[in-house]
C-alpha cells in the first residue's frame, strides 16, 4: 500500500507561481512512477507531469517550459513547481503513484485556482 498526501494548492493571479508537494508513505520501494494529474470541472483527468524511478520526466505539452516535476528521495516527496500560471491551469491536482506491481494510488487532490 502507498499513501499520498498533497499540499500547496491555492489561489494565485495569472503569471504567478505555486509549488505542489506530494508526500508518499507506505511501500515506497515499490513505486515505479510518480506524477501529477489534474481535472477541471467537466473535463477528463489529464496527466500533467511524471517522474520515473530512474529520474526521467515527461510533461504535457500545455505545461512544458512552465512546470517542473522533481523529487526529494530523502523526504519521499515529489514536487510540482508551476510558473507562469494561466487561468486554464485551474483544476484539482492529484498526485499519482504507480508501483512495480502495476497498482495505482491517488492522493485526495489539491485545488489550484488561477485568476485572470
Amino acid at each position: 500500500q502507498v499513501q499520498l498526501v498533497e499540499s500547496g494548492g491555492g489561489l494565485v493571479q495569472a503569471g504567478g507561481s505555486l509549488r505542489l508537494s506530494c508526500a508518499a508513505s507506505g511501500s515506497i520501494s515499490s513505486i515505479n512512477v510518480m506524477g501529477w494529474y489534474r481535472q477541471a470541472p467537466g473535463k477528463q483527468r489529464e496527466l500533467v507531469a511524471a517522474i520515473m524511478r530512474g529520474g526521467s520526466t515527461n510533461y504535457a505539452d500545455s505545461v512544458k517550459g512552465r512546470f517542473t516535476i522533481s523529487r526529494d528521495n530523502a523526504k519521499n516527496t515529489v514536487y510540482l513547481q508551476m510558473n507562469s500560471l494561466k487561468p486554464e491551469d485551474t483544476a484539482r491536482y492529484y498526485c499519482h503513484a504507480s508501483t512495480v506491481q502495476l497498482r495505482n494510488y491517488w492522493g485526495q487532490g489539491t485545488q489550484v485556482t488561477v485568476s485572470s
